[in-house]
């Protein structure tokens, strides 16, 4: 028989400090707990929770797979699935901010793709889209791969920014490897994006590097080639 949450003394047992402490208070292995529910024959869930935040490091639930994740001892399909779903319903529930959601700054930038970027193992280039009040209407990845300036080609990109009829925009992509520091082939391609939302009338306000819990901000750091 596995071993259930209600069999655990009460002062341990994640609901019971859930109801009385508030969900802030609750570590990471509890809210596993709360998830999976039970545990195996030889592991209370307690036990699994802890066993599989020590084979999985916090940081990297975000980016992994349905495979990988049945595959660890204890963990069957049905605690995989739970699992991946409350994943991507968290994602989803951060990602719905975007619609009401005002750029000030860099940082306003970062919050807003944090969570979709800096766990990536693969370069992804994505545009945030903005009215002439900063607000978001929408944001869209464009390419997956090695960004570069002929696999980010400005005719994508732009396209969307007049069919949502943007503003402005604000280019982030990612660095797996964790540097921030922006190539020279970052710097170029930020140029030539600069140039061509002049001609087309949509500004480039800034071109974030996201890495693993970092970011720089071109506009910061070289702030002549925006003005």
């Amino acid at each position: 028989m596995s071993y259930l949450i209600r069999e655990l003394p009460e002062l341990e047992r994640p609901r019971e400090r859930f109801i009385k402490y508030g969900v802030e208070s609750l570590s990471n292995e509890e809210l596993l707990s709360i998830l999976m529910r039970t545990g195996t024959k030889a592991k209370s869930v307690k036990d699994l929770s802890l066993e599989l935040l020590k084979t999985i490091d916090i940081n990297d639930f975000a980016t992994i797979n349905f495979q990988a994740l049945k595959s660890i001892k204890g963990i069957g399909e049905v605690k995989a699935i739970t699992i991946m779903v409350a994943i991507e319903f968290g994602k989803r529930v951060l990602d719905k901010k975007n619609y009401i959601y005002q750029i000030h700054d860099s940082n306003d930038v970062y919050d807003l793709v944090k969570f979709e970027m800096e766990n990536e193992l693969q370069e992804k280039f994505l545009v945030i889209y903005l009215d002439n009040k900063r607000f978001v209407i929408m944001k869209k990845i464009i390419f997956i791969g090695t960004v570069n300036n002929s696999s980010v080609t400005p005719r994508d990109v732009f396209r969307e920014g007049v069919k949502c009829n943007a503003s402005a925009m604000i280019l982030i992509h990612n660095h797996p490897g964790g540097s921030v520091t922006p190539s020279k082939e970052d710097i170029y391609l930020t140029n030539e994006f600069i140039k061509l939302g002049k001609m087309m009338g949509i500004q480039i306000l800034d071109h974030l590097i996201i890495g693993r819990k970092d970011f720089s901000s071109m506009k910061k750091d070289n702030p002549l080639i925006f003005n």
